[in-house]
């Protein structure tokens, strides 16, 4: 299988390939799905002769990285959401990449001004409206989910979830905390539940009648369609692309890359780095992830496109990170989860 080329789960099997700096090779940690990659490597290793090794860490990625320090064979990290990016990055666990290659490819909104990591896909924060109880633009705007009449029509995930909290933290950029406070009150207010389960549970919810309004990422539509116990519940729904008032922009958030401070085979690494910001990569991404490309020119996949059109919120999402830790205590003083 071409996925078991590529996924190494323990650090001994990622050893060899870092005896010498030399040696055409890049060790990566992932948090993203091996399947999910496995086409972007096979490309990559095709073009450039240069081998790939992957150790999936579904959490603990920033823990590993601090333990080994300038020992780690890890070159490369790919993860998703940008609060994730941010911390590695604030923890001195990565370096700042400069590339006229990857600058051209990737839009300012979707890097770090420093380079310390490269978005590579986007993904919009949506609403899942019931299509038989919802009527096309009766909800437009993520303020209309505050308006008490949506009142107990409402489901979504934990607000402390990252998704979330990126989300609050675009609200509060354009806003600022006290409409923000506010907009959290009247969403709490509109729950038809407390926040619980994940992004496709609340889609499921709004199938089964529980509520009429989900809050979402994209790419989770694809995935239910793809998978036949789900599908019914992606059918159920119209996808609704909703806007900051002021700007007339969706929130998005990021999949992204980032160079490890000890990178053991930097010049490698940065040749991956090159690649998956490229439109060739961003094409497979497109194909495989239901993801936004951010590579400009690069069309979304098909089945993507037929959601509706994305308007993406141009802020630079460094800024969003900056404004976390302001989120989460609206948030909790809310009791948003309570």
């Amino acid at each position: 299988m071409k996925i078991l080329r590529h996924v190494a789960l323990s650090a001994a099997l990622l050893a060899p390939a870092t005896a010498t700096s030399a040696e055409e090779v890049v060790n990566i940690y992932s948090t993203r799905q091996p399947e999910l990659i496995a086409p972007l490597l096979d490309a990559f290793t095709e073009k450039t002769g240069i081998r790939t090794n992957v150790s999936f860490l579904k959490k603990g990625l920033q823990e590993r990285l601090k333990a080994e320090g300038t020992r780690t064979p890890a070159d490369v990290v790919l993860t998703v959401d940008i609060s994730r990016l941010h911390a590695l990055s604030e923890a001195g666990l990565t370096q700042p990449v400069a590339s006229e290659a990857i600058a051209a490819h990737v839009p300012a909104a979707y890097r770090d001004p420093e380079g310390r990591w490269i978005g590579l896909t986007t993904r919009a924060r949506v609403v899942f409206a019931a299509k038989e109880r919802v009527k096309p633009g009766e909800i437009t705007t993520y303020e209309d989910l505050a308006d008490p009449g949506w009142k107990g029509r409402i489901c979504i995930r934990s607000g402390l979830h990252p998704y979330n909290v990126a989300l609050v933290s675009g609200y509060l950029y354009h806003h600022g905390p006290e409409a923000a406070r506010a907009w959290l009150k009247g969403l709490k207010a509109n729950l038809a539940r407390k926040p619980q389960g994940n992004d496709r549970a609340q889609v499921k919810a709004v199938w089964a009648g529980e509520c009429d309004l989900a809050i979402g990422n994209t790419y989770y539509h694809g995935k239910m369609l793809a998978n036949p116990e789900q599908r019914p519940w992606a059918e159920a729904v119209d996808i609704v692309f909703p806007k900051f008032r002021d700007t007339g922009t969706t929130h998005v958030n990021v999949s992204g890359m980032a160079m490890t401070r000890s990178a053991p085979h930097r010049d490698a690494a940065l040749k991956l780095m090159e690649f998956l910001a490229s439109p060739e990569a961003q094409k497979i991404y497109a194909e495989v992830n239901y993801e936004y490309p951010v590579a400009p020119g690069v069309e979304a996949d098909e089945l993507v496109k037929s959601w509706g059109r994305l308007i993406p919120d141009t802020v630079n999402l460094e800024e969003l990170a900056r404004l976390r830790p302001a989120a989460v205590r609206l948030i909790e003083e809310v009791d948003f989860d309570g």
